[in-house]
């Protein structure tokens, strides 16, 4: 499928060299912070301060790095006092990156244009356990892609408190634009649509899908 935002592909021998000049998801999930761990490609979703994640893309594109940014278009104000249509990022300060912790980290510690990025904590249940970081498993988030990927009125971003403590139906579209996409059914702003969510960092709605394109999941 040919979407709609740019990205990258990894370049195992920028990687290499870039760690050589170093000094030394719907739910998402996280895995033990081991040597392993931290040597095995992600998908990261990373904040970033003070609306530079399109800065960050830039320069994460120009290094062969895969990134994803959510983009839509809206209506911005032009210097002098206008208004035109402007493609924009659909959530601001997050940006997800495909690469692993041990790059990704030395990139922030040795390159200062990369220190915007912070990760994103998975917070533990315990005390007595660390906060770890989170990442995406690829197929949750090759599933919010293809949804959040479309630019147009077709889906929806959400805040998470638009259907925070809303327990719905888990269902597979099976025909159409977003065939394969799964997601749960909820209501918003007093419609059902399908929501598929990266538990604690994104959410985006599909507007419309005919029932008969959906089939519900059984656990």
């Amino acid at each position: 499928m040919n979407r709609l935002y740019t990205k990258g592909s990894v370049k195992e021998a920028t990687s290499k060299r870039m760690v050589s000049l170093c000094f030394a998801s719907s739910n998402t999930r996280v895995e033990d912070q081991s040597v392993g761990s931290r040597n095995m490609t992600h998908w990261f979703p990373m904040r970033i301060t003070y609306h530079r994640e399109m800065r960050i893309k830039a320069l994460l594109d120009d290094m062969g790095v895969e990134s994803f940014l959510p983009m839509h278009w809206e209506m911005v104000e032009t210097k002098n006092g206008g208004k035109k249509r402007s493609l924009q990022p659909a959530i601001h300060n997050l940006i997800f990156v495909k690469s692993t912790q041990e790059f990704l980290t030395e990139l922030k510690m040795t390159r200062t244009e990369f220190a915007p990025m912070r990760y994103i904590m998975k917070r533990s249940l315990s005390k007595n356990d660390k906060n770890e970081i989170m990442h995406v498993p690829d197929q949750q988030m090759e599933n919010f892609m293809r949804v959040a990927s479309v630019q147009d009125d077709r889906v929806m971003f959400l805040d998470s408190n638009d259907f925070i403590n809303r327990i719905g139906q888990r269902v597979k579209v099976i025909e159409g634009y977003f065939s394969g996409v799964e997601g749960v059914i909820k209501r918003i702003n007093k419609n059902k649509r399908i929501v598929v969510q990266l538990e604690g960092v994104a959410a985006v709605a599909i507007a419309f899908v005919p029932a008969s394109y959906v089939r519900q999941i059984v656990d």
